[in-house]
């Protein structure tokens, strides 16, 4: 198998990821999106594969890692730091580059800045942040606390299939055998027998209790290394203000910070086709 999948328990959770390439000594940790699984990642992983050692994590309540039993204090990006950090001293990763999307961008920006876990600032080498800033648009907010709280259910996978095929036109394009894992490896079954997405509904409570969760400028201002934001060219979570104010603070003040845009596609791209992996693999060669 070209990845092993393995459980660990961090912050008292239990914490599921996949892992690539084990036998490189240097590390990259690719986290997911807010509603998804770290097996969005595995195109990324497997491209990597051949020079790092990839983790990518399934967040807390999400895929096959625990779901809280304290949504209201343990969904929210301190936490997540939390885990990241426990993560990494349980895998003995001394240093790592991160890639993260969307949610997992805003994860690594709060690692990265040592606020949440001051030991974790040493250990961010370069910062990807895919459709991802330190400031999202509110209205684009408001879209997704309005979805992900009430996921839909359906008869069948197929449906569901069509379902994320609609939903996440924005990712640009996947093959029809990566739209077939995209749904597999985040779909559960309820009770009643109907499939509905991978995820803890209540994982929603971030933008409850939490709302101002995401306005992380004060993590991207501590910073000081170097940092790649891939925005979706039709991004409405990302916006073109929020970028050019990356450029002129924190990192981007001295020169660190680079923002590309991919055509063809909004929030967020899939990291699967060559111009997206080979522009992270890049990037993080250049960074050491």
């Amino acid at each position: 198998m070209p990845f092993s999948s393995h459980y660990l328990t961090c912050a008292g959770r239990e914490i599921h990821y996949t892992e690539w390439g084990a036998q490189h000594e240097r590390v990259v940790i690719a986290w997911h999106g807010l509603a998804r699984t770290g097996r969005d990642m595995d195109e990324l992983a497997e491209h990597l594969s051949s020079r790092y050692r990839v983790i990518c994590p399934d967040t807390i309540g999400r895929g096959l890692s625990q779901w809280s039993p304290r949504p209201t204090h343990e969904y929210c990006l301190r936490f997540y730091a939390r885990i990241a950090a426990a993560l990494f001293d349980q895998l003995k990763i001394e240093k790592a580059h991160w890639v993260g999307t969307s949610m997992g961008g805003a994860i690594g920006t709060v690692c990265a800045s040592g606020l949440f876990q001051p030991g974790m600032k040493q250990r961010i080498l370069s910062l990807t942040l895919n459709d991802n800033a330190p400031q999202l648009a509110d209205e684009a907010i408001g879209r997704i606390r309005a979805y992900a709280g009430s996921p839909p259910a359906f008869a069948t996978v197929v449906e569901l299939e069509a379902f994320f095929r609609v939903v996440y036109k924005p990712y640009g394009w996947l093959s029809d055998e990566q739209w077939r894992r995209l749904t597999e490896t985040s779909t559960r079954r309820l009770p009643d027998g109907r499939v509905t997405p991978h995820y803890d509904p209540a994982m929603v409570q971030q933008f409850i209790s939490h709302p101002n969760d995401y306005l992380i400028w004060d993590h991207y201002d501590e910073i000081k290394i170097p940092v790649l934001c891939l925005r979706g060219a039709e991004s409405d979570l990302v916006l073109r203000e929020t970028t050019s104010a990356m450029m002129r603070r924190g990192p981007g003040a001295c020169g660190l910070t680079q923002v590309v845009e991919i055509e063809d596609c909004g929030h967020a791209p899939a990291l699967n086709v060559p111009d997206q992996l080979e522009r992270v693999t890049a990037f993080i060669d250049a960074a050491g």
